[in-house]
C-alpha cells in the first residue's frame, strides 16, 4: 500500500494555524468515504507535524479528461455524480469543504475508469445541522458563491454553487463566471450573471442545463442540496436522459483552461517564493486578451488568515517497510 504525507513544519506556526492545523486532521479523520482521498494517520512529532493520506496516482481529473479519446455529456455526468457523492458525506458528517475546484478533484489510479477523489480539506469548516454563520470569507474566486461575496451567513449550500460552476466547466471547458478584474468577476457572481451561448450549448440537454441553474440558484434556501441534485434525472438516469455525443470543442477548450490554471499556479508559486505576495488582493493579473474564457484559479484566501508560507507543506510518497 503506498501513502502520501503533508509534512508540517509546526516550529513556527501561530495558535491560530495549529488550531486549523487540528481543524483539518479532525475532519478528515471524520471522512470515510470511496470519493474522497482517506487519511490514514496524524502524527505529531518535535516539530513537525505529518497528514499521511491514501497516495493516489491517477492526477487530476481536468487533465485526464483533455487525454481521453472520447468524452461527452454522460461522462461528464459521471463525474459529476462522484463528486455529489462525496460533498453527501462531507454534509452529512457536518462538514463544509469551502474550495471545491479542479485542483481538488483527483483520480485514484491512472486506470480507465477510476474513481474520482475530493481531496484538500484545508479550508473545510465544521457545522451544527443545516447551521448558517459567518465563518469569515474562504474560497477560489471564480468558485466563490453569491452568499460568500456578500458577506452573508453560510453554510452547505456554498459548495453546491462551487459543482455548478465545476459542472459548468465539465459540459464546455470554459467557466459560466469570467472577468480578468477581481471586481467585475464578483458583480457577475452576485448577479447569478451566466448564460448558455450558441453554438456549444446547443448541442447540451435541456436536463444538464436544468440542473447547472438548480445548482447555480443565487438563493442558497432554494439552491439543489448534494442529496436532491443525485436524484436529478440527467445524474441519475444518465444512460438515457445524457447525450452521448463526443464533445471535442469541450476537450479543446479544457486544455486552454487546464493550461491557464497551471500558469497561474505557477505565477503564483514564484511570488510566495520571491515573499512579493501581500495577501492581499486577488490572483496575478491574467494573461489572456480580451477573448480569455479561463479565470485564474488564485490562492485560497482566507481573511486575517497570513500570506501562505511555501515551507508549510511538502508531499512525498512512500510505501510502508516490507514485513519482517
Amino acid at each position: 500500500h503506498e501513502y502520501a504525507a503533508k509534512i508540517i513544519n509546526t516550529k513556527k506556526l501561530s495558535a491560530r494555524d495549529h488550531q486549523k492545523l487540528e481543524r483539518e486532521a479532525r475532519i478528515c479523520r471524520l471522512l470515510k468515504h470511496s470519493n474522497i482521498v482517506r487519511l490514514h494517520d496524524s502524527i505529531s512529532e518535535e516539530g513537525f507535524h505529518y497528514l499521511v493520506f491514501d497516495l493516489v496516482t491517477g492526477g487530476e481529473l481536468f487533465e485526464d479528461i483533455v487525454a481521453r479519446e472520447y468524452y461527452s455529456e454522460a461522462d461528464a455526468s459521471h463525474c459529476i455524480q462522484q463528486i455529489l457523492e462525496a460533498v453527501l458525506h462531507c454534509h452529512q458528517m457536518g462538514v463544509v469543504h469551502r474550495d471545491l475546484k479542479p485542483e481538488n478533484l483527483l483520480l485514484a489510479s491512472k486506470c480507465k475508469g477510476a474513481a474520482v477523489k475530493l481531496a484538500d480539506f484545508g479550508l473545510a469548516i465544521e457545522v451544527q445541522g443545516d447551521q448558517q454563520a459567518w465563518f469569515g470569507f474562504a474560497g477560489t474566486p471564480g468558485y466563490l458563491s453569491p452568499e460568500v461575496l456578500r458577506k452573508e451567513a453560510y453554510g452547505k449550500p456554498v459548495d453546491i454553487w462551487a459543482c455548478g460552476v465545476i459542472l459548468y466547466i465539465l459540459l464546455v471547458g470554459y467557466p459560466p463566471f469570467w472577468d480578468e478584474d477581481q471586481h467585475k468577476l464578483y458583480q457577475q457572481i452576485k448577479a447569478g450573471a451566466y448564460d448558455f451561448p450558441s453554438p456549444e450549448w446547443d448541442t447540451v440537454t435541456p436536463e444538464a442545463k436544468n440542473l447547472i441553474n438548480q445548482m447555480l440558484t443565487i438563493n442558497p434556501a432554494k439552491r439543489i442540496t448534494a442529496h436532491e441534485a443525485l436524484k436529478h434525472p440527467w445524474v441519475c438516469q444518465r444512460s438515457t436522459v445524457a447525450s452521448m455525443m463526443h464533445r471535442q470543442e469541450t476537450v479543446e477548450c479544457l486544455k486552454k483552461f487546464n493550461a491557464r490554471r497551471k500558469l497561474k499556479g505557477a505565477i503564483l508559486t514564484t511570488m510566495l517564493a520571491t515573499r512579493n505576495f501581500s495577501g492581499k488582493g486577488g490572483a496575478p493579473a491574467g494573461q489572456g486578451g480580451p477573448g480569455a474564457t479561463a479565470p485564474p484559479p488564485a490562492a485560497p484566501a482566507e481573511a486575517g488568515a497570513p500570506p501562505p508560507r511555501l515551507s508549510v507543506a511538502v508531499f512525498l510518497s512512500f510505501s510502508p517497510p516490507p514485513p519482517p
